[in-house]
C-alpha cells in the first residue's frame, strides 16, 4: 500500500495502563475509503486502538498517523472535530434535541448554517428533520438513538469515522438495519472507517479488512476470505469456528 492511499496508520505502539498492557508493539494501515474491524475479547486492545487516533488515548511508544500526520503533532480538540466518533451507547446529550445534538460539530467548526449541516446529516441516516430534529433523545428508540448519534458524527463532514461497538446494544433486527444504514453511507460519503465489534459475523459483513486482536497484540489482520482459506493461529481458527464462519 502506498503512502498516498493510506488514511490511517499505527507504527509499533504501545500503551500500558499500571502493570496491564493494553497494546504491545501494535502496527497497521487502513486504505483510504476502507473499511477495517478491530475484532476480539474483552481486553484485546480494540477501543484503546481505535482512541488512539483521536488521542484519547495517548500511547507510550510508538506513533498514530492520520492522513499521513503524525497525530501527536495536532492539537487534539481540532483533531476529534475532525474526525467522526460514535460510541456504543450514542452518548446523545440527553438535555439538548436531536438537532441540537446533531449540530453540535458543525457549530464548533464555526460553519455558517450549523443546523442545516445536522438537518442534512439526519435526513442521510434515515430521520427526516420533519420529524426528529426537535425531539429529545429520551423520546427515539434504541435504534434511532444510534442514527442520531451518526448523524452527530456525520454533520461535520468527516472523511473519517471511529465506531466503538455501534450495534452491540441494539436488538437483532434493529441491529441489521442500523449496521445496513452505515454501509450504504460509508460507501456514499467515501469514508475511511475503523469500527471496534466483539462479532466477526459483523466484521465480515461490513469490512474490507480485519484484524484480529489479543491481549494488546495482533494475532492476524486480512480480509474476511484470507482469514478464513488460511488462519494464522490457533486463536483465529477458534475464532472463526466460535462465530460458525470458518
Amino acid at each position: 500500500m502506498s503512502e498516498d492511499t493510506i488514511s490511517l496508520e499505527a507504527r509499533h505502539v504501545t500503551k500500558r495502563y499500571g502493570a496491564i498492557t493494553a497494546l504491545a508493539d501494535v502496527s497497521f494501515t487502513a486504505a483510504h475509503a476502507s473499511c477495517t474491524a478491530l475484532v476480539g475479547e474483552s481486553g484485546s486492545g480494540k477501543t484503546t486502538l481505535l482512541r488512539s487516533f483521536n488521542r484519547m488515548v495517548e500511547p507510550e511508544s510508538g506513533s498514530v498517523h492520520v492522513s499521513g500526520s503524525d497525530v501527536a503533532s495536532q492539537d487534539p480538540v481540532e483533531l476529534r472535530r475532525s474526525i467522526g466518533y460514535v460510541e456504543q451507547k450514542g452518548g446523545l446529550l440527553p438535555h439538548w434535541t436531536i438537532v441540537r445534538n446533531a449540530s453540535l460539530v458543525p457549530w464548533l467548526q464555526r460553519v455558517p448554517d450549523p443546523r442545516g449541516a445536522a438537518t442534512r446529516a439526519l435526513d442521510l441516516v434515515g430521520l427526516p428533520a420533519d420529524t426528529f430534529a426537535d425531539r429529545w433523545p429520551r423520546e427515539l428508540s434504541g435504534g434511532q438513538q444510534q442514527r442520531a448519534a451518526l448523524a452527530r458524527a456525520l454533520a461535520g463532514s468527516p472523511q473519517i469515522l471511529l465506531l466503538d461497538e455501534p450495534f452491540g446494544a441494539l436488538d437483532a433486527i434493529t441491529r441489521v438495519e442500523v449496521r445496513r444504514t452505515f454501509a450504504e453511507l460509508r460507501s456514499a460519503l467515501g469514508l475511511t472507517t475503523l469500527l471496534v465489534t466483539h462479532d466477526l459475523r459483523e466484521a465480515f459483513e461490513l469490512a474490507d479488512q480485519i484484524v484480529v486482536m489479543r491481549a494488546g497484540r495482533i494475532e492476524q489482520s486480512g480480509t474476511a476470505a484470507r482469514l478464513r482459506s488460511a488462519p494464522e493461529t490457533p486463536y483465529v481458527t477458534e475464532l472463526l469456528e466460535s462465530a460458525g464462519v470458518a
